[in-house]
């Protein structure tokens, strides 16, 4: 069975395994790391496909339409599912706001979720890690980058590292005072030091990111 992240065990195991990242700890504080947990995979998942190469903005607001194509017929707060995406035209998909790539991305994701290949939240717990971003990167549009926040942010997995994810490699620069951004490979060795509570050592990368911006802009 997959574990269940223990965040004063990992934080403290974290210190213990590597001075540098202790003394981030030490200067970012109290963890934050938290799962959301309101969302099914499906639509998890959808929000992601719609939100790749936008800005948050503009990500945001073409969700949200997509997400009103299925308010007002009756049916209003189940939202979007993988029968009714099925069922709804290209022309109202794009309408919404959505490229025909992305289109295309929703369908095959929709009908991967009926097909079992994505299963519902309580049978994805159950999978390990790989098993999960095996069956999530063979769907259209979803990389294995999407599929490693999904294990962090959906199922607080407490052993993921992005190695290509700018934040978290921008994050080790910063902490470790590297002049270059880290190859996926070399984070990915560093990391050893991490295990079991890769996807702690993740957040605190990123908050590395924020605390450096935030010396940088005069307000401490």
């Amino acid at each position: 069975m997959p574990s269940i992240l223990d965040l004063e065990a990992a934080v403290l195991a974290l210190r213990e395994a590597d001075p540098i990242l202790a003394r981030l700890i030490d200067r970012a504080g109290t963890c934050g790391f938290r799962a959301t947990r309101s969302q099914s995979p499906f639509l998890a998942l959808a929000e992601s496909i719609a939100y790749q190469q936008l800005t948050g903005k503009a990500a945001a607001t073409i969700f949200g339409r997509f997400r009103a194509l299925y308010d007002g017929d009756g049916r209003r707060g189940r939202g979007p599912t993988p029968e009714r995406v099925i069922e709804t035209s290209d022309e109202d998909l794009r309408g919404a706001g959505l490229s025909r790539a992305k289109v295309l991305a929703l369908r095959d994701l929709a009908a991967k979720t009926l097909d079992g290949t994505v299963p519902p939240a309580a049978k994805l717990r159950r999978l390990d890690d790989e098993e999960i971003i095996e069956r999530l990167t063979s769907i259209r549009g979803i990389g294995r980058w999407t599929a490693e926040m999904l294990l962090m942010f959906r199922l607080e997995r407490p052993d993921v590292l992005p190695a290509t994810d700018y934040g978290v490699r921008k994050g080790y620069a910063i902490a470790y005072r590297k002049r270059a951004l880290p190859t996926p490979a070399a984070l990915l060795k560093r990391g050893e030091r991490w295990r079991p509570y890769r996807s702690v050592a993740s957040w605190y990368l990123w908050r590395a990111v924020d605390l450096n911006g935030k010396s940088n802009d005069g307000r401490g």
